[in-house]
This record gives structure tokens, sequence and C-alpha cells, in this order.
């Protein structure tokens, strides 16, 4: 199962979900598309998906955070811990960088896109 944690308003969340379509196409995969706006993760998906971001490389909690949204600030999550700063993910889905495709007990956050050719052909 190939799965892409989605948001359609993103331009190159939309260019990643056109890469895995073509791969899921090519490799008859099925393919599961998650707005996380509309369906947010809860705490423990969360924590299962930071785990699956570490596989490969290491990606600390706050990889997952959008720092740039105003929310970010609002938060005041610049010295929230991983804990709090999961907590405001499941709160706030628009904090969570996009888009992240997990793959194979893999996952990874496709920024910049030239990293999700990689991450399919080694899965």
């Amino acid at each position: 199962m190939l799965i892409i944690y989605h948001n359609p308003r993103c331009s190159k969340s939309r260019g990643a979900l056109e890469q895995v379509r073509q791969f899921a196409a090519q490799h008859q995969l099925d393919l599961e598309i998650v707005d996380y706006q509309k369906t947010p993760l809860n705490l423990m998906q969360l924590t299962e998906l930071h785990q699956l971001l570490q596989v490969d490389a290491t990606c600390s909690v706050r990889d997952m955070v959008r720092d740039n949204e105003t929310l970010f600030d609002t938060l005041s999550l610049q010295q929230a811990d991983d804990g709090s700063l999961l907590q405001a993910l499941a709160a706030h889905p628009q904090l969570l960088q996009r888009p992240i495709v997990r793959f194979n007990n893999r996952a990874l956050i496709a920024r910049p896109p030239e990293l999700l050719d990689n991450f399919l052909q080694m899965s």
C-alpha cells in the first residue's frame, strides 16, 4: 500500500501526488490519498508516522512541522518539545509538513520533490 498525506491546495503536494499515482499505476499498487486537512491524523498516527520517517534518516518531530505558518508563532511552538509538537499537529493539521509519502514501512517528507523518485525506487 502506498499512502500520500496530501493537501490539494499545495502545488508541491499536487506534483508529488502525480508522481505517486504514476508509480502506483506502473507497479499495480493500491494508493490511498489522505487529505490530512479533512481527515486529521491523531496523536498515535503522528507518532507512528514520525517513527517511519526515521527509518532512512534522522527526522525530528520538528521536521514534520511547518514552522513558517502564522499559527506556529501564534501557538508559541518555537521552544516546544516533541510531545507538544505532536499534540499541536494533531490539533492543527495545517501545521503538518507536506507532502508525506508512506510506502513499505518507510515514510518521506517529499520536499524537495526530487527526493520522492529515489524513495520510491528504493522501497
